[in-house]
């Protein structure tokens, strides 16, 4: 059995995991090779509903609602989504190959020799939901810094590169590189999808059996998760209990310091400028009133004049982040963000070459669309700088 097949022999089932590289012409052939070899009663997949609407039709983007995205606070997620994206389409462009395509390769064998499938990944905006509440501070740093380096990277992979994803060697040490980068999102894009993706397998198996014997199954895995499936598929057959991951499909809730943290900035503000009033008079907190304005309004207004924002964006930007900071529940973001979609409509055109455009400069400045994302973006993060800066420059005040 080679590095990128595993049979896994539970109760009465034997489960063969296939692992697969998500751009590689090679995994395509191999899929359908398996499939019509084994002939078996039930094939699983590494997918979920929207992940294969999305690579077995043409992407709709048409019917993408940027302004609705951003009141419902789905700016940042999506974006991640946009460029996780774009990385791969990249690097299938370079090869030939479209991301996913071995997947989709599966179900249509399936469907053709009349196989029962089950789509058994979790949906992918829960998993990068899951994976940025994990995060810290630091961590949320670090993630937003290596899928911006991803969007631009240069770097070009042979196909012969792409094929040595799947040996075990060089995953055991890219998933090293991740856990020590960053352990807790390792954790939720591999681990916890290794024991949610077994899980489902399973009660893929159970479910399917209700209609009649299911003693071989072939399972379509990316070749990182085969030794995580493997190990959960060990403790089913061993009749482990625990295998319940109802709770992988829940937005962990905001912890009590992450929701006291949002009132930080607020509080310290407000706080240094009602102590300025009572130590130096109400000339002295105008000043820092002024002062905290100018640094919070002003770097917002500057993010959005780096992208290239509206006129009107970039007012909104400046007017708005004050108040955002003031009620962390709204992000400065949502403002300026929605009057750029609003003042500068995205085009059909925009729509048709989005997943291109997100992944260069040139591209993010020309589409409507992608330009409204990196007004919220940098108007957020300026926003944010401004907030810091402007914490020292009102306490100098009071040390006068």
């Amino acid at each position: 059995m080679s590095d990128t097949r595993q049979i896994i022999n539970l109760k009465d089932n034997e489960i063969i995991l296939v692992g697969t590289a998500h751009v590689s012409r090679e995994s395509i052939v191999e899929v359908d090779k398996v499939i019509r070899e084994e002939k078996p009663d039930l094939v699983c997949v590494e997918l979920d509903a929207g992940r294969y609407t999305a690579i077995s039709q043409k992407e709709n983007w048409e019917k993408l609602d940027v302004v609705k995205v951003f009141k419902e606070g789905k700016g940042f997620l999506l974006i991640a989504n946009l460029i996780l994206s774009s990385f791969q389409r990249r690097m299938g462009n370079e090869l030939g190959v479209k991301p996913g395509e071995e997947m989709k390769t599966a179900v249509e064998t399936a469907r053709e020799l009349g196989i029962p499938y089950s789509l058994c990944d979790r949906e992918v905006s829960i998993t990068l939901r899951r994976a940025w509440a994990c995060c810290g501070l630091w961590s949320k740093c670090k993630l937003l810094a290596t899928l911006l380096s991803s969007a631009f990277s240069t770097e070009k992979l042979s196909e012969a590169e792409i094929e040595d994803l799947k040996n075990r060697s060089e995953l055991d040490g890219m998933m090293t590189e991740l856990a020590n980068y960053l352990p807790k999102v390792k954790e939720t894009l591999i681990d916890e999808r290794d024991r949610y993706l077994a899980a489902k397998i399973w009660s893929s198996v159970a479910g399917a059996a209700q209609t009649g014997p299911v003693r071989r199954v072939v399972a379509i895995v990316g070749a990182g998760h085969l030794l995580g499936i493997s190990a959960t598929m060990e403790k089913i057959a061993g009749g482990a209990a625990g295998e319940d991951v109802s709770e992988l499909d829940r937005i962990p809730p905001s912890s009590i310091l992450s929701k006291i943290a949002g009132w930080i900035f607020p509080a310290l503000i407000l706080a240094l400028i009602v102590f300025g009033f009572f130590r130096a008079g109400i000339a002295v907190s105008l000043i820092m009133l002024i002062r905290w304005i100018l640094w919070n309004g002003s770097l917002a207004a500057l993010g959005s004049l780096i992208a290239l924002g509206h006129p009107l964006s970039i007012l909104v930007s400046f007017v708005g982040a004050p108040i955002a900071t003031i009620n962390p529940f709204i992000g400065v973001g949502l403002f300026s963000g929605v009057v750029e979609a609003t003042m500068r409509k995205p085009r059909v055109s925009d729509t048709q070459t989005l997943s291109d455009d997100i992944g260069n400069i040139k591209g993010i400045y020309r589409n409507r669309i992608t330009k409204a994302f990196l007004v919220f973006f940098l108007s957020s993060i300026g926003g944010a700088v401004g907030n810091f800066i402007s914490i020292p420059s009102l306490a100098s005040l009071l040390a006068k």
